[in-house]
């Protein structure tokens, strides 16, 4: 058993807000023989266990089997992310090819065990795979467009530290598909599932019929995804926007619209928001084409 006193003269927040019979972590340094030890942070996992518990439980009691594999693709994605994408990135490999590569393999694997083998299925992951493509393409020319290093993000930067060698604009446009792929799936499975509907209610509606009305539809989906991708945009980078209007140096707007760091976040959104609003025109083509073709 180690006593210590949450003393000192500099201190954390996690420090300042112990109170007795809060459980630690504690850091040993050993130095020549002497050993010290101090307060590292708060242990905090035996709450993030009930957290996710409670998440997988609240998914499986309103969605089902479909639930189920919901779960089985997000564990997939990880799975493919920590297993692959980063270890490939870690040996060197280019990271906007290996996260195209890896968002293909959680694209097709994620969407047809989480909505079945079926044509309406095809017909999303076809759509997305497309409305993916076109995201990727988007980001390539606006990272280079805007001549962005992938440095405004300081994980990026840190990563630079040492032998890596990791490419940072790489990094960048492969955050930019992965992180477009998991909306994308939402949009293309819905708009997908509107056509196929609308079909099953009446069929003899021609596919420039389908597109009509199922267009009619997938407007209304644009709206609230893109604002919903803004926002989480912006919820992410909420500090980001409190040193925007703080701005304690004075520095004029222009100029921090200019960094990467304020750049690479405009991109980001920009690029992955027109994939999405693409993605509506080219699942409803799709999938009224794939819906008439099977009747």
């Amino acid at each position: 058993t180690v006593a210590l006193e949450n003393n000192g003269s500099i201190k954390t927040a996690e420090q300042k807000s112990l109170k007795v019979g809060d459980k630690v972590v504690i850091l040993k340094v050993t130095n020549q023989g002497n050993t010290a030890y101090s307060i590292w942070d708060k242990f905090r996992l035996n709450y993030i266990y009930f957290i996710i518990i409670g998440f997988f439980a609240v998914i499986l009691i309103f969605a089902g089997i479909k639930g189920l594999g919901s779960i089985l693709g997000m564990i997939i994605s990880f799975t493919v992310l920590l297993g692959f994408i980063v270890p490939q990135i870690l040996n060197g490999r280019d990271p906007l090819l290996i996260s195209v590569v890896g968002s293909i393999v959680i694209m097709f694997i994620t969407i047809f065990l989480a909505h079945g083998i079926s044509k309406k299925t095809t017909s999303a992951v076809i759509s997305t795979f497309i409305s993916l493509t076109i995201t990727g393409i988007l980001g390539f020319l606006f990272v280079k467009g805007f001549h962005l290093t992938g440095l405004g993000d300081e994980n990026n930067v840190f990563l630079q530290i040492g032998n890596l060698q990791i490419n940072s604009q790489g990094l960048l446009l492969g955050g930019i598909i992965i992180g477009a792929l998991g909306v994308l799936d939402d949009v293309t499975t819905a708009q997908s599932a509107a056509i196929f509907e609308l079909h099953k209610l009446d069929k003899k509606l021609s596919i420039t019929d389908l597109f009509s009305k199922g267009y009619s539809i997938g407007r209304e989906h644009i709206a609230s995804v893109v604002n919903t991708l803004i926002l989480a945009y912006a919820g992410a980078s909420l500090g980001l926007f409190v040193m925007f209007v703080l701005n304690p140096t004075n520095t004029p707007v222009w100029v921090m619209l200019n960094t990467d760091m304020i750049a690479e976040e405009i991109v980001r959104a920009v690029a992955g928001s027109i994939g999405l609003i693409l993605a509506v025109p080219i699942t409803t083509i799709i999938a009224s084409y794939i819906t008439k073709r099977s009747t």
